[in-house]
């Protein structure tokens, strides 16, 4: 019986094993990658790109202020929040675990309004609605945006920290009740200390947006002693025509953030050991 003979092409691409042609097309991404990044650079107007994002004098200008005024009260309203919003989340997790059915309704009600609620809103209610509604502010220079950061963020946080408590074997919680330790005991000595640990990492991820997020707390208006990074670059710009300050505002939120994401890199790796 006579053979019939493969086409080339078909007879070519058998002899190409699964790992060869991976190969090849992780080569041309490669090269289609090199051919458009080249392309870029030639066509791109260097100097008109450093004029408008990177003017060394107008860069220089941003500092100290920067650093010693608007990155300095970013740092305030980020740690105020984030300590507002851990109360809070540990709390609403709680009630969210508790067995009395109202207490989980409300939680459950809390969680979802400001989880679904733009933070944007959340920061007018309570810098605007309140006032009118009690004819009383939040006390404080910094309490109206912390509080309404804060608020935010627990709600994040309460789901968080109750996928950790769950997370805690249920033995343990017996085990401590067996010896005589009460509910309230045994969740603050043996269960929360351990859920804790496990969701370092997530509400460390929480922390770094929060961070980015004190940007919109510019709605509440700002004075020379509570700007925050984002609503100094703006003003910058208005006053320089160029988005220089943007740039070094960015490169501040990169020197705060970059450590942070790093803590949760070793903390999950350590984490995965552990396990």
């Amino acid at each position: 019986m006579t053979d019939v003979a493969s086409p080339p092409g078909r007879a070519g691409a058998r002899r190409l094993t699964r790992r060869q042609r991976a190969r090849l097309r992780r080569l041309g991404v490669y090269g289609v990658t090199l051919v458009v990044a080249a392309w870029l650079v030639v066509v791109t107007d260097w100097g008109r790109l450093q004029e408008a994002f990177f003017d060394p004098t107008i860069f220089g200008d941003q500092f100290p202020d920067m650093v010693t005024r608007a990155a300095r009260n970013t740092i305030t309203f980020t740690v105020l929040s984030f300590a507002i919003a851990l109360a809070l989340g540990l709390m609403f997790a709680l009630l969210r675990l508790s067995p009395i059915r109202p207490y989980r309704w409300f939680a459950v009600v809390y969680i979802e309004v400001f989880r679904g609620v733009p933070a944007l809103i959340t920061i007018f209610a309570i810098g605007f609605a309140i006032p009118i509604a009690l004819g009383t502010r939040v006390p404080g220079r910094y309490g109206a945006g912390c509080l309404a950061l804060g608020i935010v963020y627990s709600a994040y946080m309460a789901e968080t920290i109750r996928a950790g408590i769950e997370a805690v074997p249920r033995g343990q919680l017996e085990a401590a009740r067996s010896l005589g330790m009460t509910q309230a005991r045994a969740m603050a000595t043996i269960v929360i200390p351990q859920a804790f640990r496990i969701v370092i990492p997530p509400l460390t991820n929480e922390l770094v947006s929060l961070i980015k997020d004190t940007s919109l707390l510019y709605v509440l208006g700002t004075t020379a002693d509570t700007i925050e990074i984002t609503k100094f670059a703006r003003d910058e710009v208005g006053r320089t025509f160029s988005i220089t300050p943007l740039v070094a505002a960015a490169l501040v939120y990169l020197a705060i953030t970059v450590p942070l994401t790093r803590v949760v890199a070793v903390l999950e790796a350590r984490g995965r050991r552990a396990r």
